[in-house]
């Protein structure tokens, strides 16, 4: 009997993008008035988010994607659900496929929640009748079975993701592509999903998930790539390829950061990157706006993630929202945590935010050694269902 062709084929997959610059960096009002009248002078480069990607996934294999924030990992999933064309390549789909990328993919806001998921079935080519029959468990697991005849829009991002993943699984496509959507969920439904992608997995279909939970990509996946920079620096089995990762080291280099409406991260910093467990924690966060308008900022969090990339803390700052003072178009906070009680190792840290309605994460903007104070008892690594968010407030 012939091997079954795979699932998913990928071939010198690239994805660019023209990038104009304006020569002689910011000009004055004056200059801005006169140029009204004269065409400025602009430099164009060509730059690949994507360069000769090439990979095959076969079917009922879980193939996890990890690297650093800019690495091309969101680009390449956006390109095999069609939402965004490849500039050349050539990608053979074997099967339908199910898109999770950000929370309401696939869903109308307008349409309540039963029409969305009868919707999306849909859209994955399926009749009423084949929706129907798993329509019960699809609304069993997400949970919202109060809110089915309600628009998704008054449905919270946790809600919308609920029933997002629920029609992802349940629908039973041959393939399903999952982002780092789910840190969106809590610590339970977390659980039941990675539960679900397993049992989803054994059934024979194809999972492609992103995610900088390293522990989780570990657990789900069998093999993995490595994005640095648009180009694949290492594929192979999950393990193996993780270690590369962490192997590597180092951080995002310095500079901005974009964040929604406008705003950009300038700085996040400590006074020390190297402290004992228990100290004082002093920082500064600068944020830039590059609107008039100045945006409304909602959340902002601090990020606290393992040498494993889980998240193990939060510093929420919305109770500082009163100190944060505008200057111009430049907000810049300087705070402490007063006791920053985690064990000792290394630490990325990271960033949250919600700006004009919009969330998102920043990770690895900055490392943070904690040493063992001589005096404290050595702790031991813990299994990942055991872990919880330590209160640094």
């Amino acid at each position: 009997m012939p091997d079954k062709k795979p699932h998913l084929e990928v071939h010198n997959l690239s994805k660019s993008f023209r990038i104009n610059h304006q020569i002689g960096g910011y000009l004055s009002l004056r200059d801005q008035i006169s140029g009204l009248f004269v065409k400025g002078k602009m430099q164009s480069e060509e730059f690949y988010a994507l360069k000769d990607i090439g990979f095959e996934v076969s079917e009922g294999d879980s193939l996890g994607i990890i690297g650093r924030n800019g690495a091309g990992k969101s680009t390449l999933l956006k390109i095999l659900s069609r939402i965004t064309p490849p500039t050349k390549g050539r990608i053979i789909v074997r099967g339908r496929i199910a898109s999770l990328l950000e929370v309401g993919t696939g869903f109308h806001q307008e349409l309540t929640g039963r029409e969305n998921i009868f919707f999306n079935g849909s859209l994955l080519g399926m009749k009423r009748k084949e929706v129907q029959s798993k329509f019960d468990a699809i609304v069993d697991f997400s949970g919202t079975e109060r809110f089915l005849d309600t628009p998704l829009k008054h449905y919270s991002s946790g809600m919308q993701l609920r029933l997002a993943f629920s029609v992802a699984a349940f629908l039973e496509p041959e393939i399903m592509i999952i982002d780092e959507v789910l840190a969106v969920g809590d610590a339970e439904f977390q659980r039941k999903c990675m539960g679900k992608m397993q049992d989803v997995s054994q059934s024979g279909r194809t999972i492609l998930f992103v995610s900088h939970d390293l522990d989780a990509v570990e657990r789900l996946c069998r093999k993995a790539i490595l994005l640095q920079q648009g180009s694949i620096a290492s594929q192979g089995m999950a393990g193996e390829v993780i270690q590369k990762y962490l192997a590597s080291g180092g951080s995002v280099p310095p500079g901005s950061w974009p964040l929604a409406g406008g705003m950009l991260l300038k700085a996040l910093s400590f006074a020390d990157n190297s402290i004992l467990s228990g100290d004082v924690l002093p920082f500064e966060i600068e944020l830039h706006n590059t609107n008039d308008e100045k945006p409304d900022l909602t959340d902002l969090c601090l990020l606290f993630y393992n040498y494993k990339k889980q998240r193990v803390a939060i510093y929420d700052l919305r109770n500082f929202f009163g100190n944060f003072q505008w200057t111009g178009n430049r907000i810049s906070y300087r705070g402490v945590i007063q006791r920053f009680n985690l064990v000792e190792g290394e630490y990325q840290v990271g960033l949250f935010y919600g700006i004009d309605g919009k969330h998102g994460d920043l990770y690895e903007v900055v490392k943070l050694q904690v040493k063992r104070r001589p005096d404290q008892f050595k702790v031991n690594p813990y299994d990942l269902q055991y872990r919880g968010f330590v209160d640094l407030m």
